[in-house]
C-alpha cells in the first residue's frame, strides 16, 4: 500500500468540529460531508484538494467529539492519508474503522510544509518528502490494520 500527493498542512488541536462543522451533521452522505471538510479553518480546502493528497497536522489531531463524520469527510474529500505528531485516541480508532490511513510521525509533521509532495509506503512506514528530499520513519501498520484499510473499513473487512 502506498500514497502520493500534495500536502495540506494544519497546526495543533484540529478538532472534529473544525474538520466537519456540527451544522452539517444532519447528513450521512459522504460527498456532502466532504464538500464542507475543513471549511471553518481553510475555506479553499475543498477547491484545492485532489484525490490522493495528504493532510499533515501537528499535535492532537481529531480532538473533540467522537463523531465518525470527521474521518469520513476527510477520506471522501480525496485525502489518502493523514500524518500528525499525535492523534486523539477516538479519532484514530474511527479513522481505521472507516479505512482512512493515518500515521503518527512527529518529525514528519514538523518538517513537511503545505504544498510539499509526499510519498508514503504503508508497508514500511517510510514517508518521503519528495520536495525537500527528506525521509521520516513512522510505525508501519500491523497486518490486521492494513487489511481493514484495504477493505475500505472495518465493516467491509468483516464481510470477508
Amino acid at each position: 500500500m502506498n500514497a502520493h500527493g500534495t500536502v495540506h498542512k494544519y497546526g495543533d488541536n484540529v478538532d472534529t468540529d473544525v474538520i466537519i462543522p456540527a451544522r452539517y451533521l444532519n447528513t450521512a452522505d459522504h460527498k456532502e460531508l466532504a464538500s464542507h471538510c475543513m471549511e471553518d479553518i481553510d475555506k479553499e480546502f475543498v477547491n484545492k484538494v485532489k484525490d490522493g493528497d495528504i493532510m499533515v497536522a501537528n499535535m492532537n489531531f481529531g480532538c473533540g467529539s467522537s463523531r465518525e463524520h470527521a474521518p469520513i469527510a476527510i477520506k471522501a474529500s480525496g485525502i489518502s492519508c493523514v500524518i500528525a505528531s499525535t492523534f486523539a485516541r477516538i479519532f484514530y480508532r474511527n479513522a481505521i474503522n472507516i479505512g482512512l490511513p493515518i500515521l503518527e510521525c512527529d518529525e514528519a509533521a514538523k518538517d513537511i510544509d503545505a504544498g510539499d509532495e509526499v510519498d508514503i509506503d504503508f508497508d514500511t512506514g517510510l514517508i518521503t518528502n519528495v520536495t525537500k528530499g527528506h525521509t521520516y520513519k513512522a510505525q508501519p501498520f500491523p497486518d490486521f490494520i492494513k487489511d481493514i484499510i484495504r477493505a475500505g473499513g472495518l465493516l467491509n473487512s468483516l464481510k470477508g
